[in-house]
């Protein structure tokens, strides 16, 4: 059982506009220190940083305009707490407590995933599924309810009818899809809107990672300040998640999908 929401679901363009403000600090800095907290709906998109790197508001409204254009901006900076900046002064260290897992990618996941970027590239617009064994729901805006029947004739679609969705009707928020990007290596913490130092991103990438190269789940715990975590100097952790993130075209692509791709 298995459900997926597309890049133009409310709470994936919150995580979009998140990572594309990680893009823009790793242009300012080699390795900036940012935590960026997105909520947007009915007009509005609130943003807070906790950031050691400057961000004007134009900067910031041209990558919501770009992501959202219908939304306006409300935009809070804030310098990074001092003690947790100290942690990374002469090395890089983990940056946060936490236990992760990491878990194969199953048939039904991929499937899933196959059919929701089929029907994002068809519309383009706000939509939700759940693959559930042979049952098959499709929530998809903007869509013609008969045209879906077409494309998947067996699918249970818009059961409430044709809708619109988008942030007119609901609001969205960061990190409030981790099971839709994460599938079952869920556990505590959020991939989005945080530099490579924060164990809630690089962390959660290599045990994913290691998950799919072994076919076996994986969980690992770490401390903030560790040096070395899951055997590795932290620093190669944070490598290895930069190569992936840079892959895939940077935090804001990361953020379309997430880690089941």
């Amino acid at each position: 059982m298995y459900e997926r929401v597309n890049p133009a679901h409310v709470d994936k363009v919150a995580d979009r506009i998140a990572g594309a403000l990680v893009d823009l600090a790793y242009t300012k800095e080699k390795n900036p220190r940012v935590a960026f907290e997105v909520l947007l709906g009915h007009g509005i998109c609130h943003i807070m940083a906790e950031t050691s790197v400057h961000f004007t508001n134009s900067e910031v409204a041209r990558i919501v305009r770009r992501i959202a254009p219908e939304l306006t901006v409300d935009y809070l900076e804030v310098k990074q707490d001092g003690i947790l900046a100290k942690n990374q002064l002469d090395k890089i260290r983990c940056g946060d407590n936490g236990i992760f897992r990491g878990v194969p990618v199953t048939e039904e996941q991929k499937r899933l995933t196959e059919m929701a970027k089929l029907l994002y590239l068809a519309y383009g617009k706000d939509g939700k599924y759940i693959l559930d064994g042979d049952r098959f729901i499709i929530c998809q805006s903007n869509a013609d309810t008969e045209k879906l029947r077409e494309m998947f004739p067996n699918a249970e679609i818009n059961p409430l009818g044709d809708w619109t969705g988008g942030s007119d009707v609901d609001c969205g928020a960061t990190n409030r899809k981790l099971g839709s990007d994460m599938g079952d290596s869920v556990t505590g913490g959020g991939l989005w809107g945080k530099d490579l130092s924060k164990a809630d991103v690089s962390v959660n990438i290599c045990a994913f990672l290691k998950a799919q190269e072994t076919g076996r789940p994986v969980e690992i715990s770490c401390a903030i300040g560790d040096e070395v975590v899951d055997g590795k100097p932290y620093s190669e952790i944070v490598e290895i998640a930069r190569k992936y993130i840079h892959d895939l075209g940077g935090f804001e692509k990361f953020a379309e999908w997430g880690l089941i791709r």
